[in-house]
C-alpha cells in the first residue's frame, strides 16, 4: 500500500501532471480572472523552463556531478550490482531488446564493470509490476547472458520493487560483502544514501548520464523528461529523510 501511495503522491510533483492539474485549475476558476491569469502564468513559466537545456541542466548536473565514471579495477571474488529500470514484455525480439533505454545503460555498464575485476558475481534485480508477465530481473538476467556473463554468474532478486528493497535483498543474500553499484547517474546519490542506510559498503559506478549541452532558447521533449527525472530523485530524498526521521 505504500509502495503505491509513494508513487502517486510523486505523481503530483512530475512536470505534465503538475501543469495539467495548473490548468484544469483555470477551468474551474474562469470566474476569477485575476487568479486564473496568474496561475496560466505559473503553469508556462513551469513548461518554458523544464523544457529548456537550461533548467533540465540545472536539476540534473548537481545529481550527476557527485560521481564519477569508475574505471578502477576490481579485486577477485567482486560483487557488482545492476539496479532495474522496467522493460516491455510486448516488444519482439531478445531480452536486450525488451529492456528501457535507462536499464540497457545500467545492465551494459554492469557487464563492463564485471569485465574489470576477476571472479565476478552480476547482480540483477526488480520485480515486473502489475503491467509485466515477467520479472524485470529475470530479463535482465536474460540480456546479462546474452552480452556473454555465464549463468552462473548471476543472481537475480525478482521480488525487489523498488530501491530500498533492493537494498534489503542484497544485505539478506551476500550480507556486507563490499559491492560495486551500478545505476543512473540521477539516481546514483539516493541509491548510495539507502544502501549505506543499511549498513552496506557500495562503490558507485554511475552510468545514464543525461546532462546534455544545448541551445537554451530550445525547448525540447528530451529536456523535459531529463527534468522529470531529477525531480523524481529529489522528491525520493524528500521522501527518504521523512521516512528515516519518522522511524
Amino acid at each position: 500500500m505504500m509502495f503505491w501511495l509513494k508513487k502517486a503522491i510523486s505523481q503530483l510533483f512530475m512536470p505534465i501532471p503538475l501543469v495539467v492539474l495548473l490548468l484544469l485549475f483555470c477551468i474551474l476558476m474562469l470566474r476569477n480572472r485575476k487568479l486564473v491569469r496568474f496561475v496560466l502564468a505559473v503553469a508556462v513559466v513551469i513548461l518554458v523552463f523544464l523544457s529548456s537545456s537550461v533548467g533540465s541542466n540545472l536539476l540534473t548536473a548537481s545529481l550527476e556531478n557527485q560521481y564519477r565514471v569508475n574505471n578502477q579495477a576490481i579485486a577477485a571474488g567482486c560483487l557488482v550490482m545492476v539496479l532495474g529500470s522496467g522493460h516491455d514484455d510486448e516488444i519482439p525480439g531478445s531480452a536486450v531488446h525488451k529492456l528501457s533505454a535507462t536499464a540497457l545503460a545500467r545492465l551494459t555498464e554492469g557487464v563492463r564493470q564485471y569485465q574489470l575485476g576477476k571472479d565476478c558475481i552480476l547482480i540483477v534485480s526488480g520485480w515486473g509490476g502489475s503491467a509485466s508477465k515477467t520479472p524485470h530481473a529475470k530479463i535482465m538476467a536474460e540480456a546479462a547472458m546474452q552480452l556473454g556473463i555465464p549463468k552462473d554468474r548471476i543472481i537475480t532478486f525478482p521480488l525487489a520493487k523498488d530501491t530500498i528493497e533492493e537494498a534489503q535483498y542484497l544485505k539478506w543474500d551476500v550480507g556486507t560483502y563490499p559491492f560495486r553499484l551500478v545505476t543512473s547517474a540521477t539516481h546514483m546519490p539516493r541509491s548510495m544514501a539507502i544502501f549505506q542506510g543499511q549498513g552496506l559498503t557500495p562503490e558507485a559506478a554511475p552510468t545514464d548520464f543525461i546532462t546534455r549541452q544545448g541551445y537554451w532558447w530550445q525547448l525540447d521533449a528530451n529536456n523535459l523528461l531529463s527534468s522529470q527525472r531529477a525531480i523524481h530523485e529529489y522528491v525520493g530524498r524528500l521522501w527518504l529523510t521523512l521516512k528515516y526521521e519518522s522511524d
